[in-house]
C-alpha cells in the first residue's frame, strides 16, 4: 500500500492545495495522512477557535477519506520564532512512524512565513538517506499565499506536475465547506468560486477541465 504524508502549516491548507488529489489517492487505495503543524487560530481568533478548527480539520479529513489527521499545535503565524530543530523533530517522528512514499509540502516561496518554515523543516526531515521510504516530494500551492509572493524568480510557483481532478473537484469543494470559518466570499482566493476557477485555470494549461498543480522536488525511482 502506498502511504502519503501531507505536511500543512495550518488547518485548510491541505484541502486548498491538493484536496482533489488526495481524494483520488484515497480512491486508488492509498493510505493518506495529514499533519497540521500550527493551531491556525491564535493570531486571528479567540481561544475557543483552536478546538473548532481542529474539529473542522477532522471533518474535512473524513470528507476526503484520509486515514488520520495529526496535530502539532505550534503557534499560528509565529513559527519563524521557533528554533527550526523544534519544527523538524515532529516531522521526522511522523516520517519514521508512517514511512510515507510520497510527501506533499508547501511551496518554498509562499508569502506566509509559516509555510516557508514548514518547507525548510520538511527538506531536512525528509533528506535522502539510505533506507528512506520517501520516493517523491512535491510542493503544492496555497491560495491567498502562493500567488501573493513577490515576483522574484526564486519565489514564484512554477509547477511541472498536474493532476486531473475533474472527477474530484465537487467532493473537494464540499469538503472545504467543513472549514466554515475559513470560507470567504468571491473574489477572495478561498471562496468556492475562486477555488473552482483556480482548478480550471491549471486544467486549461494542460488540456484538462480541472487540475491541481505541483512542483516536483525529488523523485527516486
Amino acid at each position: 500500500m502506498t502511504r502519503v504524508l501531507v505536511i500543512a502549516a495550518h488547518p485548510d491548507d491541505e484541502l486548498l492545495g491538493l484536496g482533489g488529489t488526495l481524494i483520488k489517492h484515497v480512491r486508488d487505495g492509498y493510505e493518506v495522512h495529514v499533519v497540521i503543524m500550527s493551531e491556525g487560530a491564535s493570531s486571528r481568533y479567540e481561544d475557543g477557535m483552536k478546538n473548532k478548527l481542529k474539529e473542522s480539520a477532522y471533518k474535512a479529513g473524513g470528507a476526503m477519506g484520509v486515514k488520520q489527521v495529526h496535530f502539532c499545535d505550534m503557534p499560528d503565524q509565529r513559527m519563524d520564532g521557533i528554533p527550526l530543530l523544534d519544527v523538524i523533530k515532529p516531522i521526522e517522528a511522523l516520517i519514521k512512524q508512517i514511512e510515507p512514499e510520497i510527501i506533499y509540502v508547501h511551496h518554498h516561496g509562499d508569502v506566509n512565513q509559516d509555510h516557508r518554515v514548514v518547507f525548510e523543516a520538511t527538506m531536512v526531515a525528509a533528506r535522502p538517506v539510505k533506507g528512506s521510504s520517501i520516493r517523491k516530494i512535491l510542493c503544492y500551492e496555497t491560495p491567498s499565499s502562493t500567488e501573493w509572493c513577490p515576483p522574484f524568480s526564486d519565489r514564484v510557483f512554477v509547477p511541472n506536475v498536474f493532476v486531473d481532478i475533474e472527477d474530484s473537484i465537487e467532493q473537494k469543494l464540499n469538503a472545504f465547506q467543513c472549514y466554515e470559518s475559513e470560507l470567504r466570499e468571491f473574489p477572495h482566493p478561498r471562496s468556492l468560486e475562486a477555488i473552482r476557477n483556480t482548478a480550471s485555470q491549471w486544467g486549461s494549461k494542460v488540456g484538462l477541465e480541472y487540475a491541481e498543480a505541483f512542483e516536483l522536488i525529488r523523485w527516486v525511482k
